[in-house]
């Protein structure tokens, strides 16, 4: 009995190996570190968060601030009159940014199908690197504290910020086919795990001459990093005469399977494939997908208000989990940014795992499913770890690999396996779009969070918040168990078959 071509296991990373050049291993280098240095100036933010609300509270109400200019001249200049208000607006300033970033990545999305992604991603890094300068060096050197004048500047760095993500997905889109994308996309997507272990270090080396200096050296990297992306970047093959992804696919069973989205219809008929959202196939350019069109692809919704939930508590790991070091176990501040990284790890762990083990089973969902629900269990621990630093790190570091897998993995390999679907005859011009739709709808949930756990954590303590965290994860289980429940009966079905064919 002869296997149909959709139940045909091809390795997972033959297809991959095939096709990759030096173009493609540059392209993955810059698009990683590009977005690794955009996190490193976002995690200097939350591991200075102790120095910044030192510096702006009086001195009766902390030891830093008589060290640093004359008593009379502080007093009469300070931003907040207690450490409490000082770290209520630190979080507010969190949700700032995160409802900017949010909104930006829905309109980055579409600007990014629409121009050149090495100009907007180039532009996006060097202009947020100076919007970061300003915000926490700039002021520190000229004494000036002005609360509306940082919120002003932290919207206009969410708004630029959100930039980063929508490209270099987009690019690896263009050069990284379904052959393997669970490994590399989850390989790749360690990008923000290693900006985050990468702002910590540089924070925690240069916090000890003042906060104003770790955002002076991140933002100094990520202009840097800027402008290599500017002249270095290529975009899609065909700038450099390499064919495009699914080019040859009516040639080669091999490559048609190799091309062909994970988030594709199997049960779709043949005639109902010849129905495209972008242009008609005698269109040299097809143009771009339109937002609405976009929002209405297979998956796409369901996957947005799963990651709303699943961002909302990994960015909540991300901004407080080294405050929360800090005054839960009254630790070191270099010491907790430093403890800190083993979250990032285990995300970096997760994600490449879990990756690979969806290009294995050609299954995203179930995949997210199990982790999710080790990821209860791995919450409840950890808001129980005793005061000692080994304990915490191997438990946060099961958590981050629980957690920031499924994280990564909606965010990069997802968000390219919804963008390449049959209805779009695998244009790279839906692949931004999308991207910024599930990233943006995660970045609303994670800014609304990020408010929620300041009030939660004010009026009822941290063990309540790592409950709001169970929740938060059980939600997000919910929203993709209709994509659970379809893709094992696929699982199951296709073992039958397989069965029938021996």
């Amino acid at each position: 009995m002869a296997v149909p071509g959709s139940l045909r296991r091809q390795p997972a990373n033959r297809g991959l190996v095939s096709h990759c050049t030096h173009h493609h291993i540059v392209v993955f280098l810059l698009t990683f570190f590009s977005y690794s240095l955009l996190h490193a100036s976002r995690k200097t933010f939350s591991n200075v968060k102790v120095s910044m609300s030192s510096q702006w509270t009086p001195p009766c109400l902390n030891s830093s601030a008589p060290e640093l200019r004359p008593y009379e001249l502080w007093n009469s200049s300070h931003l907040f009159p207690n450490a409490e208000e000082a770290t209520l607006f630190l979080g507010t300033l969190d949700t700032i940014f995160l409802f900017s970033y949010a909104v930006g990545l829905f309109v980055s999305g579409i600007v990014g199908d629409r121009l050149n992604l090495r100009w907007v991603l180039s532009f996006g890094m060097c202009s947020s690197a100076l919007v970061v300068f300003s915000f926490g060096t700039l002021t520190e050197w000229l004494h000036f504290y002005n609360k509306w004048f940082y919120c002003c500047l932290w919207v206009v760095n969410g708004l630029l910020q959100s930039t980063g993500w929508p490209c270099v997905v987009a690019v690896m889109g263009n050069w990284f086919g379904k052959a393997g994308r669970g490994f590399v996309f989850g390989l790749w997507s360690a990008c923000a795990s290693v900006g985050n272990i990468l702002g910590a270090f540089l924070a925690s080396c240069v916090l000890k001459y003042g906060y104003e200096y770790a955002f002076l050296v991140t933002a100094s990297v990520q202009f840097a990093g800027g402008v290599v992306v500017f002249f270095g970047l290529l975009t899609s093959p065909k700038e450099v005469g390499l064919p495009e992804l699914g080019a040859d696919e009516d040639e080669v069973s091999v490559e048609e399977d190799a091309n062909r989205p994970l988030m594709g219809n199997d049960d779709v008929d043949e005639e109902d494939r010849n129905y495209s959202i972008q242009a008609t196939d005698d269109d040299n350019q097809p143009k771009a997908i339109g937002f609405f069109q976009a929002c209405c692809l297979p998956g796409v919704v369901l996957y947005s208000l799963a990651y709303a939930c699943l961002k909302l508590v990994n960015y909540s790991f991300f901004f407080w989990l080294p405050f929360y070091l800090s005054s839960n176990f009254g630790w070191k501040e270099a010491e907790a940014d430093q403890l800190s990284i083993w979250y990032d790890v285990g995300g970096i762990i997760g994600g490449t795992i879990q990756g690979l083990i969806s290009d294995v089973l050609q299954k995203r969902a179930p995949v997210l499913a199990v982790s999710l629900l080790f990821a209860v269990g791995s919450l409840f621990g950890y808001s129980r770890s005793p005061n000692s630093k080994p304990i915490n790190a191997v438990i946060m570091a099961i958590t981050g690999f629980f957690i920031g897998g499924p994280s990564n993995m909606i965010s990069s390999a997802i968000s390219a396996d919804l963008g390449r679907q049959d209805l779009v005859k695998g244009s790279s011009e839906a692949l931004a779009t999308v991207t910024g739709i599930v990233d943006g709808t995660g970045s609303i949930g994670a800014a609304v969070g990020q408010y929620l756990v300041s009030l939660i954590q004010e009026n009822l303590g941290w063990m309540w918040v790592f409950y709001f965290f169970i929740l938060m994860t059980s939600s997000t289980i919910l929203f993709i168990s209709p994509l659970i429940v379809r893709e094992v009966r696929l699982l199951l079905h296709e073992r039958r078959l397989r069965v029938l064919a021996e």
